[in-house]
């Protein structure tokens, strides 16, 4: 059988045009609380590719969801998500930010804080932050439940599900 995603490309099941390889990891931009900011309001708070600090919401950590990928050679599929840490937490994650051995630290509690196509909600999810070398995003955990993004990260994704993020992705806004 050849996999739905082949060197050939792969057929979209949205649009019928055949596309090169899909991407094996996208990003959200932004929490969900920086989204409900009205736009004025936004140079009042502080969001950068890691962080993301909003005074009346919380603070925020960027970081990576992996999903293993249960055929062909690549291991992982990965999101890359937004997570909220209390106070202490986030103010000891900038303490080791740059600390060799930082990976050593204990996970920390968060609450899930993005949304993810493809899913039912996400927002909230109970999750714990892993610290990860220097230079490298934490590792997002879920809690296990019976969420479909919780269960993909402990059974694995298909490249056939890899196709459908790459489908929501490329006509994400547009009616098919």
């Amino acid at each position: 059988m050849v996999s739905p995603m082949s060197t050939r490309g792969w057929r979209c099941s949205r649009c019928g045009e055949t596309h090169n390889g899909a991407p094996l990891s996208y990003a959200i931009a932004s929490p969900a609380a920086w989204e409900a900011l009205p736009h004025d309001d936004r140079a009042t708070h502080h969001l950068d590719d890691d962080v993301c600090v909003i005074r009346s919401a919380g603070q925020f950590i960027c970081g990576r969801v992996l999903l293993p990928i249960t055929e062909g050679s690549n291991p992982f599929f990965e999101w890359c998500v937004w997570v909220s840490l209390s106070e202490a937490n986030f103010q000891r994650c900038l303490q080791v930010w740059t600390v060799a051995g930082r990976e050593a630290e204990p996970p920390y509690f968060g609450w899930f804080s993005c949304m993810l196509p493809g899913y039912p909600p996400t927002l909230n999810l109970k999750s714990l932050v892993h610290t990860s070398p220097v230079g490298q995003r934490p590792t997002i955990e879920l809690e296990p439940t019976d969420h479909p993004l919780s269960i993909e990260q402990r059974e694995g994704i298909t490249l056939t599900r890899v196709q459908e993020f790459a489908e929501i992705h490329l006509h994400q806004g547009r009616r098919q």
